[in-house]
């Protein structure tokens, strides 16, 4: 993938809908955006002003009223496999054991059993669940399936990464954790990564670029010139708070 050029292109996207009491939202209005090969790009906002719907686009699951999506050149016209997802709530399905769940998105694409086993345990390794690989998804605590989805997503190797807020309803301490996985993962293959967040927090803490989005257009594009990988004491710097405040300022927070 040439560093030149953006490995995703958002042009101009709009999204308009129209709630079951008859009132028109403007979801998304104009937005265009370039994401890079390697970025780490952290869509911050608060509820309902348009990030979900962004992700939903350039993921193929939603289509745009106008604008376009251009993913490697490529224009985007639904899902595939050059993009991988990490929902909200994690995909694992409870029937399949373990890495069974990460070899899944290998099986589609008709990989032989052998090595898609070998994938799946590699990548299990890399999120330091090998002790689980035959487990069954209802043995294992919510941090753990939260790796699962990481692994598996990963094991399928998707040049971009799509994230929606994954880890937002996790307590504190294993939120932190698969911060820091991704975060290793990420380093490790050099991915593309375009992560929704709500929280501030998160994106200083992940991102190497941090895009705002506020009623339905982006109020804010910062790059964040933070050591990678990144601790608490990194973003209590005088620059890494002068750009937190920046970006609450931009939400509305502040």
């Amino acid at each position: 993938m040439d560093p030149r050029k953006p490995a995703l292109a958002v042009r101009d996207i709009g999204v308009r809908f129209v709630r079951a009491d008859g009132t028109p939202v403007v979801a998304l209005d104009g937005v265009s955006l370039q994401v890079f090969p390697g970025e780490f790009v952290c869509i911050l906002g608060r509820s309902g002003h348009g990030k979900t719907t962004l992700l939903n686009v350039v993921a193929g699951l939603l289509r745009a009223q106008h604008g376009e999506v251009r993913v490697m050149d490529q224009l985007v016209t639904g899902p595939g496999i050059d993009r991988g997802v990490i929902f909200q709530q994690d995909a694992v399905f409870p029937w399949m054991r373990v890495e069974d769940n990460v070899a899944f998105g290998l099986r589609v694409r008709n990989i032989s059993t052998q090595e898609r086993l070998q994938i799946a345990r590699e990548h299990l390794a890399l999120v330091g669940l090998s002790s689980v690989a035959r487990a069954w998804p209802r043995e294992l605590s919510g941090g753990m399936r939260g790796r699962v989805a990481i692994a598996a997503v990963f094991a399928n190797d998707p040049p971009i990464l799509l994230a929606d807020e994954p880890f937002g309803a996790l307590d504190y301490v294993t939120r932190r954790q698969l911060q820091a996985v991704l975060q290793d993962l990420w380093r490790r293959t050099g991915k593309t990564v375009l992560f929704v967040t709500h929280d501030v927090d998160e994106a200083m803490m992940l991102g190497t670029r941090v895009i705002v989005i506020k009623n339905g257009g982006i109020a804010e594009d910062r790059a964040i010139d933070l050591p990678m990988p990144r601790s608490d004491d990194d973003v209590a710097t005088q620059e890494g708070l002068a750009i937190k405040h920046l970006l609450l300022h931009h939400i509305g927070l502040e």
